[in-house]
């Protein structure tokens, strides 16, 4: 067998390995179209930046963040028993501490059984306050907030190297798979070049 014949696979592995890193790096370059032979080239993430930007968009709106939820976990938290039970001990400390100290004469007649009611009484208008303003503040954030058109703005104000270094950072596992298969299918396919020529 030829010395060379036994080199067959490694270039054709060195041939996949290249061609799937090119076509990685060709993902993001170039970052401008460029002419070549009267064809326009530019990297792919680069000239569909606004398609990519409009996409992530209506994916985050419509399937990862909604606003409706926002507000009912805004109303859930306000007028949550954790939350109440704080407003009841501040309630409480406020009416035996700075009410009876500006108006002295009341220690008089607040029992303890007084000031249980009264802080009762605060504590239910005061969650109904906070989960009407809750939901009033949720519908106030639907109305106000695009979150489709607050992704895309963001995202197609990125530079194309921001945009690389996300993607890569995101993907930098993926894209070095993609180049080992290359030289791995390379390898493959040069050891079956060199049993065909035997074979021949």
């Amino acid at each position: 067998m030829p010395p060379l014949l036994l080199l067959l696979p490694l270039i054709a592995a060195l041939i996949g390995w290249l061609t799937n890193y090119l076509a990685v790096k060709m993902l993001f370059h170039p970052k401008l179209p460029i002419k070549i032979f009267g064809i326009s080239i530019q990297g792919v993430f680069p000239k569909r930046q606004k398609q990519l930007a409009e996409k992530l968009g209506t994916l985050v709106a419509e399937e990862l963040f909604s606003v409706k939820d926002v507000a009912q976990k805004l109303k859930e938290l306000a007028t949550s028993s954790e939350s109440m039970e704080l407003v009841g001990k501040r309630i409480e400390k406020t009416i035996r501490e700075k009410l009876v100290k500006s108006f002295p004469m009341l220690a008089m007649f607040l029992t303890d059984e007084m000031v249980e009611k009264v802080t009762n009484l605060f504590k239910s208008e005061l969650q109904d306050f906070l989960g009407e303003s809750a939901k009033d503040l949720g519908r106030k954030l639907e109305e106000s907030l695009d979150v489709k058109e607050l992704v895309r703005v963001k995202v197609e104000a990125f530079s194309s190297n921001k945009l690389e270094e996300i993607l890569v950072a995101i993907m930098s596992k993926e894209f070095r798979f993609i180049e080992i298969i290359g030289a791995l299918l390379g390898f493959f396919i040069g050891c079956v070049q060199v049993g065909l020529i035997l074979i021949s």
